[in-house]
């Protein structure tokens, strides 16, 4: 009977000395892992860097210019008749002329009291003109009469029937009488210089009658009118009014010389108005052939495609394309261009590797890479980030761009 109540006891006592190590060992475990995350901590964490990845999208090359709108002709209209008063307008500022219309008209009431006169004058001069012919046709009868006269005598004189006096009498009538055709005949040739004379006269009055109708000499938008009615007009004063040719319109932009060389005749812009939302279809008219040697700057002529939505001396913007291809680009902030070499952060395996990369053409946001990096390449977005070569980081990912194709 003791040694079974023993046995319980003996029990009891083993366990309550094996309850401290249990314990122990449990903390032990559960200490453990604690300790191995706050020693693995420090190797995970990286600093976090924005990259970016190498894709094909839409590069445009573009010059930005600067301008004002001009007329690419303006014609001006002056009065071709002196000292005439202004009549009548036909046409003011805005409107719009034909070839040849009519667009004022002058006095002519001074101009066809002189016609009368040189009408008179004609009619006079050919009054005299037919007297002269009269006379030259009784002066040559007269003539033929005393050669006759005189050569009958003279045959008479030698055979002794006619006295040598009377002889001499009749020659000398002769000669008179042809004095007096040669007489006719000139003041008929002066009598037709001078009808001659008065009908330049006449015409030159029709003439300046024509011209006091003032006719546009080319079609196109009536800029400025400095006429007015009752004003005498006069070549040497203003011109009556401005023309600009066939209404067209261009933009005359000043150029840097690096950007002038890329530029050529017919390339397409988009002009946008200053203060305005309107944006015009352009295409390069001319380019200046000359730089100016103070500023730098040629001068390239934009014409527009639709001059009515524009007026001279707006202020505008133009945006002209050069080259527009599908090329590998990055963002700008990620190509860091030194004197020799240009660079990009390109990211491997959480890595920084610096690659050497050659680009080409370029906007306002992306720039084309020709050589260095392959499509889908990642690269630290901003050349700027504080990171070097070898350096480990944790890459983000920039925000996708919802198109691909690269606009200022």
């Amino acid at each position: 009977m003791r040694t079974a109540a023993r046995v319980p006891a003996l029990l009891t006592a083993l366990l309550l000395a094996a309850a401290p190590v249990l314990t122990r060992e449990a903390l032990a475990q559960d200490a453990t892992p604690a300790k191995t995350e706050t020693q693995a901590a420090p190797d995970t964490a990286y600093p976090s860097i924005v990259v970016t990845k190498a894709e094909i999208r839409t590069v445009i090359d573009r010059v930005i210019a600067t301008g004002t709108i001009q007329a690419v002709e303006e014609t001006l209209v002056q009065p071709l008749v002196e000292g005439l008063s202004i009549r009548s307008l036909a046409v003011d500022i805005g409107d719009t002329v034909k070839a040849d219309g009519t667009m004022a008209t002058l006095n002519d009431d001074a101009l066809l009291l002189t016609r009368s006169e040189n009408e008179a004058n004609l009619a006079r001069a050919r009054a005299s003109l037919a007297q002269y012919q009269a006379q030259l046709v009784e002066a040559q009868a007269n003539a033929q009469e005393a050669v006759r006269v005189s050569a009958r005598n003279a045959k008479l004189k030698e055979a002794g029937s006619v006295s040598t006096a009377l002889a001499d009498q009749t020659e000398a009538a002769a000669a008179v009488a042809l004095a007096r055709v040669n007489s006719a005949e000139q003041l008929i040739a002066v009598a037709q210089s001078d009808i001659k004379v008065v009908e330049a006269q006449i015409s030159d009055v029709d003439l300046r009658l024509a011209r006091t109708v003032i006719k546009a000499p080319v079609a196109g938008t009536v800029s400025a009118r400095t006429a007015k009615v009752g004003a005498i007009a006069a070549g040497s004063s203003q011109p009556l009014f401005t023309i600009i040719r066939d209404g067209a319109v261009e933009m005359r932009a000043d150029i840097s010389e690096s950007d002038l060389l890329k530029l050529a005749v017919g390339q397409k812009a988009k002009l946008k108005l200053a203060d305005s939302s309107v944006t015009l279809n352009g295409t390069i008219r001319l380019i200046s052939p000359t730089v100016d040697a103070d500023t730098r700057l040629g001068t390239v002529f934009i014409s527009i495609a639709e001059p009515e939505r524009a007026r001279v001396g707006m202020y505008a913007n133009a945006d002209i394309t050069i080259e527009e291809k599908q090329a590998l680009a990055l963002p700008l902030t990620a190509v860091t261009s030194g004197k020799t070499e240009t660079v990009v952060r390109k990211v491997l395996n959480g890595v920084v590797e610096m690659a050497r990369v050659e680009t080409g053409i370029q906007d306002g946001r992306y720039i084309e890479i020709l050589s260095g990096l392959k499509d889908g390449d990642e690269v630290v977005a901003k050349a700027g980030a504080y990171v070097r070569d070898g350096d480990r980081i944790t890459p983000v990912k920039a925000a996708a761009t919802t198109d691909k194709t690269a606009t200022n």
